[in-house]
């Protein structure tokens, strides 16, 4: 890594939110530290290891679901907003996490899912109890076809139909995801309004911020039409895939809802609130969500997630598809729901090459970007045996399956230790035995180590408003070679990035501030990026 002496730990003082340009740090409390000796990670577990996130460099934790829950989708099953599940702790125990990050200077961005609940739910327990109780409505329910089949064509995304017979109701409720996830109807003024008070509880426990999980699922077409079928040549590997997803989810009414969801996060100060928003329409959704000052403050989508390659041509039509004005884009390379991306990128021959690449590329990217638990450490995916899968969707749509397993497995804290540091007993998911040289403590101890660049780049991202806060040109994208520049108030950095097996030549720009790889007389080598202060 190159860098100016000078250069200080001190982050740049600047008039902008907090989040803009920010450094957010994902955590998967399953997998993060297990504190009691269970096999699973805890929220004490993540109090005890928030150290070890301030020493990265980044401005925020966000923590994945660690609500209520039968843990069918591992919390994405919502079975009571407003506490804690007793395998990650209690509501002290979240306190705790709280009042530790903040006073490490961590801002703490929490998950919040709307679009659905567990089946275990209060709310849909008595919804399910007949059709004219005070909250029938608050799911979406159907009666069927005059043949008994389902209201609609729609499908779910782990696959099959998105519908389920109730003999209690003599009605079909949808599930977008697990028949165990009935769809809240968010249509009704009534849900909103529950929803908007569990965000109030978290809101007044001091969370800084909410991630909203698929919120393009919460609302559908109250018609029920069926959705057309997916274009010849789609890749099909559930019965999700054969369709153009046009009536069950991304509803225009979402805005309105958010815009009602971002009223309240504004009533609480300089809060963040994030979305997730994946599928055909991602972009125009994204941008949408939002659009101007009275919805979301950022979204993120899945170019990189499920990338193949990591190639110039990518990067450049990210970087096109958020110009000034467009709102502030966030970014991430790897998160609980996709494989690893240094597997997906990367063979076992340029691994660490390609790690470093990845690292300073994320840390130059306009926008706010985000780490997932262990891609400091260059973690590759895990090959999740069938017997040991846990995911639903991987269990349902094996051996095509997302792969959510291999990316959830625990942290390796400690190379020599039972189950690498991460709990005392055996874990949840198999510990991933390429881990093991690659542990934290292994890493701490080498100043060379991919965790050491990481911070670096932290570092270097923190230092230059330019690339926290600046505008991004692309200068230069073809088969092989990245060139974009960042500018802010007379500052300018040109980023150039390798991401070809050859050397190229390179023409030194200025002064250079960090390298990814190798630099030497001209020529950049393969899988090498070199950032330089040009003014």
């Amino acid at each position: 890594m190159l860098a100016d002496e000078a250069r200080t730990e001190n982050r740049v003082a600047t008039s902008q939110p907090w989040w803009r340009g920010a450094a957010i740090y994902q955590i998967y409390p399953r997998s993060f530290a297990d504190s009691n000796g269970d096999g699973v990670g805890d929220l004490p577990g993540i109090a005890a290891k928030l150290d070890y996130v301030r020493d990265l460099g980044v401005d925020a934790i966000w923590l994945s679901p660690f609500f209520t829950s039968p843990m069918r989708d591992f919390g994405y099953d919502v079975a009571d907003y407003c506490d804690v599940d007793p395998v990650f702790g209690t509501l002290e125990d979240f306190g705790d996490v709280v009042e530790r990050a903040h006073s490490l200077g961590l801002k703490v961005i929490i998950d919040q899912v709307y679009s659905h609940t567990s089946d275990q739910h209060g709310w849909f327990k008595e919804s399910r109890s007949s059709r004219e109780n005070p909250k029938s409505d608050w799911y979406v329910w159907a009666n069927a076809k005059p043949d008994g089949s389902p209201p609609s064509n729609w499908q779910s995304v782990f696959g099959g139909p998105a519908w389920t017979w109730d003999g209690r109701r003599g009605q079909y409720y949808l599930h977008n995801f697990l028949t165990e996830q009935p769809d809240l109807n968010l249509h009704n003024p009534a849900v909103q309004d529950a929803i908007l008070d569990a965000a109030r509880f978290w809101l007044d426990r001091g969370v800084d911020g909410f991630r909203i999980d698929a919120i393009n699922f919460a609302m559908h077409d109250p018609e029920l039409r069926d959705n057309p079928p997916a274009p010849n040549g789609t890749k099909r590997t559930r019965s999700f895939d054969f369709q153009q997803h046009l009536y069950n989810q991304s509803h225009p009414d979402i805005v309105g809802f958010l815009e009602r969801l971002r009223r309240l996060t504004d009533g609480y100060g300089d809060r963040f609130t994030l979305a997730e928003v994946g599928g055909d329409h991602a972009l125009s959704e994204m941008r949408a969500f939002t659009e101007g000052d009275a919805r979301l403050n950022s979204a993120y989508g899945f170019d990189f997630l499920y990338a193949e390659a990591l190639t110039p041509e990518l990067v450049a039509h990210v970087a096109r598809d958020w110009p000034e004005g467009a709102g502030w884009p966030s970014w991430a390379f790897e998160n609980h729901d996709a494989p690893r991306a240094i597997s997906r990128w990367a063979t076992d021959e340029n691994r660490d090459q390609i790690a470093r690449l990845k690292m300073l590329l994320l840390a130059t990217l306009r926008g706010s970007i985000i780490l997932y638990q262990g891609e400091e450490l260059g973690l590759p995916q895990v090959d999740v045996p069938f017997e040991r899968l846990q995911d639903p969707e991987a269990i349902a749509n094996w051996p095509n399956t997302l792969s959510r397993d291999g990316a959830r497995t625990p942290m390796p804290w400690m190379s020599n230790a039972p189950q690498l540091g991460f709990s005392t007993c055996e874990s949840w998911l198999p510990v991933g035995d390429a881990h093991r040289e690659l542990a934290v403590d292994r890493q701490e101890s080498n100043r060379g180590s991919l965790l050491q660049f990481t911070r670096d780049c932290l570092k270097l991202r923190h230092s230059h408003p330019a690339l926290r806060h600046g505008s991004m040109k692309i200068l230069r994208a073809d088969e092989q070679l990245l060139v974009f520049e960042r500018a802010k108030n007379g500052s300018h950095i040109r980023c150039t990035f390798n991401l070809s097996e050859k050397e190229l030549s390179h023409a030194s720009a200025g002064k250079g501030i960090a390298l990814a790889g190798h630099l030497d007389a001209g020529t950049l080598g393969a899988y090498s990026g070199v950032v330089e202060e040009i003014s």
